[in-house]
This record gives C-alpha cells, structure tokens and sequence, in this order.
C-alpha cells in the first residue's frame, strides 16, 4: 500500500521561482542577466503587495520606554504602517494596565496647542518617513558632550524645526528649535550611543517615520511603555538561494506575478501578457482572500442623549 510523504515543507528559493516564471512566460532562464532583472522584478512585486496589504504575516508586536516630556518616538526603517497602539503600566507584571491610543491625523496633530502637556498618551500621530540621510548646511556651534540637551547650532534653518539629525555616530532627536540651538533633545536615539562631538561638526537631517505621541508622558512616577503592532517590509529577493519571505500558500501568486512582470520584459512573452495578466489577478484574489483576519465582526449600538 503506497504511503505519504509525511513531509510538508515544500517551498521554492529565488531560482525555482524564476525558472517556473521564465517558463510560464515561455522562454528560460540563461543568463546572469535574466536571473538579476527578474529579482528587480520579484523585489517590485513585492512592494506593489505591501501597497495592496497582502502581508499579515509581516505584523510584528514592537514596545518603546517612554520618556518624560518625549512625545517623539522613532519607528524602524523598513515599518509600512502602525496598526494599533496602547500606554502600558507596570509591563510584564500582574498590576498591567493598557489604555488604548487613538490615531490621528496631521491636521490634527498639528493643531494641538500645547504638545508639551503631560499625562498618559493617548492620542499618536504617525509621521512616515523615507529613511534616508541628508547632509545640510548646519553645523556645531561649540563641541558639545554626551550629556547636553540643548545643541548650538551654525544655519540651524537649514533643519527641521523638529525630528532627527545624525552629529557623527550618534541619532539625536529634538523637538524644537529655539534661537538657533535644538532644544528638548534626547540622545542615543536608533541604537546609536551618546558622544562628544567637536565644534563645526555637520550635522545630517536623518528623516526617520515615528510616533508623535499626545500628551507627553507625565513625570515622576508611571512608566509608560508604548506597545503597538506594525506591519513591516517584507524581506528582499536575496541572491538565489534564499526562499522568499512569504508563507507557503502564497507561492502560487508569486510565481504568477513575476511571470507577469517579466512577460512585460521579455519581447517573445508579449502574446503572452494579456493571459499572465489574468492568471495573476485571479492568483491574487484568491491569496487575499485566504490571507486575512478570519475573527468574526461585533458592533455594539452606542446611546447618547442630549438635554
């Protein structure tokens, strides 16, 4: 009597991927070329999923310390959006206590009157940002040590008047900028440490996503634990070994949509796009379909009276 596998760890890597695509497309892969256009391609596919929201398996639960008077709170670089956020008391002990954080808006956020007022957050603003790192015009106006919460600076217009710059090694975020100095700084910022740093020191405008939090934490007393849940980049294509960062039911949406991707590349393939094209939204609807929360829905009617 024949008998299963018992296995059930089927995937591809980067070069079985692309072989199945070629094929589809009805050529083959052959050249170092075809192999690096096609991971262009995967790693743009990707992208174009993070746009559509097909990644629940990107979802990671992430915390960040509080700290008195700091309503701006870094996000890691590759984080596509926040999805929901609590202020948590007493963290990982039995008293915990969580207080859900509204999202709001940019309007919203900006025409909050005092961002310096202090409680317990609960109200964010989400700033998405690019990453990357912009060398100005600014730079030390006197050295500074790894203590100093008020930062002199030369051209201080050409910065933000608030987020985070990089002086050498080190991140620091300020909060504002008050007669040519950055004021309510708070060093070490993104894994960095805190340092000396030396008269005319550059100082680089590093535009980092991150949470703006209302009101600022509260001090002494509490310690607020920011706790939220992100949805991060998926992974990229690798260098031909690698299997893709994306469960095994999603293989089949993959493989239709490089093929996709590439019959646009390949003159041969064009008959073939149109079809490709189908074959891959209908890949797609059935992979989003699959690929959501499955929890039922409960709406609870709200009474309100007026006098």
């Amino acid at each position: 009597m024949a008998v299963t596998s018992g296995l059930t760890a089927f995937n591809l890597d980067l070069n079985e991927l692309v072989e199945d695509a070629f094929e589809r497309c009805g050529s083959e892969l052959r050249t170092g070329y075809n192999l690096r256009t096609a991971r262009r391609s995967l790693n743009m596919l990707t992208i174009e999923w993070a746009n559509r929201g097909i990644n629940l398996w990107t979802i990671e639960q992430q915390q960040i310390v509080l700290n008195t008077d700091q309503y701006q709170y870094l996000i890691p670089n590759d984080t596509i959006d926040v999805l929901d956020m609590v202020t948590r008391i007493n963290n990982g002990t039995s008293g915990q206590s969580d207080v859900t954080i509204s999202r709001i808006s940019e309007p919203t956020w900006i025409s909050i009157p005092n961002k310096y007022a202090q409680g317990r957050p609960v109200q964010a603003w989400i700033n998405r940002q690019t990453g990357q790192i912009n060398t100005t015009t600014a730079t030390l106006n006197g050295g500074i040590n790894q203590y100093d919460t008020t930062i002199p600076v030369n051209n201080a217009s050409a910065l933000s008047t608030s987020g985070f710059v990089n002086i050498d090694n080190e991140t620091i975020a300020y909060q504002n900028i008050v007669n040519g100095s950055l004021t309510n700084c708070f060093r070490a910022q993104n894994g960095t440490t805190a340092a000396s740093h030396s008269t005319l020191a550059v100082l680089k405008q590093n535009n980092l996503s991150s949470i703006n939090v209302y009101p600022a934490p509260s001090s002494p007393g509490d310690q607020y634990t920011l706790v939220y849940y992100r949805m991060r980049r998926m992974q990229d294509a690798g260098n031909g070994v690698n299997v893709q960062d994306i469960p095994f039911r999603l293989i089949p949406c993959m493989v239709a949509g490089l093929a996709f991707y590439l019959s646009q590349k390949i003159p041969e393939a064009l008959p073939r796009m149109p079809m490709l094209k189908q074959e891959y939204e209908e890949q797609w609807m059935l992979a989003s379909t699959e690929d959501r929360d499955k929890a039922p829905d409960r709406y609870v009617p709200r009474n309100m009276f007026y006098a």
